[in-house]
């Protein structure tokens, strides 16, 4: 498996360019973010990843985790790496300061982010639910459970869970039977089992702060009588030593397609008289609370998507450099590298401008949640957190099936030596192949966008996007530069597909049903397709006015306009077939019962 190196200057480039990180240091509370100081973040990260993280990659998932008598243990060399991650104080970086974080901006952090899940995909997936862990504490808990909680969760001496899924629910929530029992001193005993509960148990730290879902004897049906609970595997004495063992245990590991070394839990709540656990926030609110994590969590899941793929490309690319086979098609050279092969330099190119996209539409959203936080006046904070969440589906969405569909590409210009284990190629694909399901699958995205994004404002959101794409295909075609403006006609057929097939589902929201649910997924593909070539697209402008200026690494931006062209040319006229199918709906399957099947 080749290093992985950290691609710091487009990751700058997209903060700086894309997603708006210049400004943020300006906005109160973000002034310490300057650009010298996301440098430093930024090159300790890259090495962090490279030097510590990435060599465990391959032998974490050989070894993978083992459930003993005293718990699970993780991969050899895990518990260290984790012990640097914390005493660097990577897992606060965008943690509020009174809680012991640093308060930076989310655009900064979510490239740290990237490098880790891309250096470690495993490995990074703990501190990925910590982080949502806290989101949903500061939210919803108590003063009192944020004092004990909070401090430990951000530095990283105590890690988070989220515990949704039991065996009978899965998607559907409302099956939830864990149930939570009140008890004379404030507090619940919990019972009820939880599955595929990610790093449910490990040996890294001394404590692990569950979120779980149950319900209050009184509770509604359905969804709306979920609660939430904070359940810690050891009680936390008032003094904020551990006291005892509370009864919320792992009882079994699932052996998994990928990712070996996360250790994903089968856990058991109350088996022994009731797991101890403190409601948080109102009862019967526990899902509203959970999806402040699901946000978080879903944009984390994209990011793992985008960072999986980084890594398959840079180590396609490092193995097409050095294996040799056949002749140069155009020169007639004999015995090239595989490089040169046209074919192998368009699916080197699909993987390379596919990651470049869904990055910039991550980052960019990390910006929007930025300034959303940030912002004093309601409708700023409104209209960029309703941007956000339009987003949050598309990268989510977007993001991990480009990252499937880029690792395949990945072991397919390694060829035959690609469905060898040995290579490295394969893991990427089997750690990817989760995360279209996990934290919502691609087909509950669909839905987000289409049913809560879209039409909960009348489609408002979505016509700034509209709008936003519109000016960016408006001043490629201004440029002047046969190039842009080759990707500015691409952007607006691209673009007119996409806002006639949301006329069209707008039209049929109410007669049409099952219609629309059925063109959600290729609708969701779309607005992946058009936002990339957005993205694209303004990347070219800006790398084109570095180009005219004659500043900066002209390579660089010549690169970054060729991928932005090979982009439009090759994924862009997939709008139209995206859009030519949501406007068929199903009327294939019009009159049809199961015989069809």
């Amino acid at each position: 498996m080749s290093d992985y190196r950290a691609p710091v200057k487009d990751m700058r480039f997209v903060m700086d360019e894309l997603a708006g990180f210049r400004e943020l240091s300006q906005i109160a509370g973000f002034e310490e973010a300057t650009p010298d100081l996301a440098d430093a973040i930024l090159d300790e990260a890259a090495k962090f990843a490279g030097e510590v993280l990435a060599p465990l990659n391959r032998t974490g998932d050989k070894e993978g985790c083992k459930l003993t008598p005293n718990g699970v243990t993780t991969p050899n060399g895990w518990k260290e790496a984790y012990t640097q991650y914390r005493e660097a104080g990577w897992n606060g970086i965008t943690s509020p300061v009174e809680f012991g974080g640093q308060g930076l901006p989310d655009t900064l952090g979510i490239v740290a982010k990237e490098m880790l899940c891309s250096a470690n995909m495993a490995f990074s997936l703990g501190p990925l639910l910590t982080t949502g862990a806290v989101e949903a504490l500061l939210t919803c808990a108590s003063d009192e459970l944020k004092a004990t909680y909070l401090e430990k969760m951000i530095s990283g001496e105590w890690t988070g869970t989220m515990n949704l899924t039991e065996p009978q629910a899965g998607s559907d929530l409302a099956l939830i039977r864990s149930r939570a029992e009140p008890q004379a001193d404030g507090s619940y005993k919990v019972f009820g089992q939880k599955i595929f509960i990610t790093y449910g148990d490990h040996d890294m730290t001394d404590n692990i702060v569950h979120l779980v879902l149950a319900r209050l004897p009184d509770a509604p049906a359905g969804v709306k009588g979920i609660s939430m609970f904070l359940v810690p595997k050891f009680m936390v004495n008032a003094d904020g030593s551990l006291g005892a063992r509370n009864d919320a245990y792992c009882v079994s590991l699932e052996h998994k397609l990928g990712i070996h070394a996360s250790p994903t839990c089968v856990m058991a709540y109350g088996d022994n008289g009731g797991a101890v656990g403190y409601l948080l926030g109102e009862a019967n609110r526990g899902l509203e609370y959970m999806f402040i994590m699901m946000n978080e969590a879903r944009l984390g899941v994209g990011l793992q998507g985008i960072a999986i793929g980084e890594r398959a490309y840079q180590q396609a690319l490092a193995f097409s450099r050095e294996r040799k086979q056949g002749r140069d098609a155009v020169t007639g050279e004999a015995l090239v590298t595989i490089d040169k092969h046209p074919d192998i330099r368009r699916m080197l190119m699909l993987m390379k401008s596919r990651v470049e996209a869904c990055r910039a539409m991550a980052y960019y959203t990390s910006g929007l949640l930025d300034r959303a936080h940030a912002a004093t006046d309601a409708d700023e904070k409104k209209r960029n957190l309703f941007l956000a969440e339009f987003m949050i589906p598309i990268v989510k969405g977007g993001g991990t099936e480009m990252g499937i569909e880029v690792t395949s590409l990945g072991i397919q210009i390694y060829g035959g030596m690609g469905f060898i284990e040995e290579t490295g190629a394969a893991q990427h694909w089997r750690d990817s192949r989760i995360t279209t399901i996990y934290e919502g699958t691609t087909g509950i995205q669909a839905n987000d966008l289409l049913f809560r994004k879209l039409m909960r404002d009348q489609g408002a959101t979505a016509k700034v996007i509209f709008g936003e794409v519109h000016a960016t295909a408006k001043a490629l075609a201004a440029s002047g530069k046969p190039e842009l403006q080759a990707i500015a006609q691409r952007l607006g057929v691209a673009l007119k597909a996409w806002t006639d097939a949301t006329e069209w589902l707008a039209a049929n929201a109410k007669t049409g049903l099952s219609g629309v649910l059925t063109a959600a997924v290729p609708y969701l593909h779309l607005a992946v397709t058009v936002c990339g070539g957005w993205f694209m697209g303004k990347a070219a402008l800006a790398a084109t006015a570095y180009l005219e200026k004659g500043e900066g690494d002209q390579a660089f931006y010549r690169a970054k306009v060729a991928t932005a062209r090979f982009y439009a040319d090759q994924m862009l006229p997939l709008a139209t077939s995206y859009g030519e199918t949501v406007k068929a709906g199903d009327a294939a399957l019009a009159g049809m019962g199961d015989e069809i099947f």
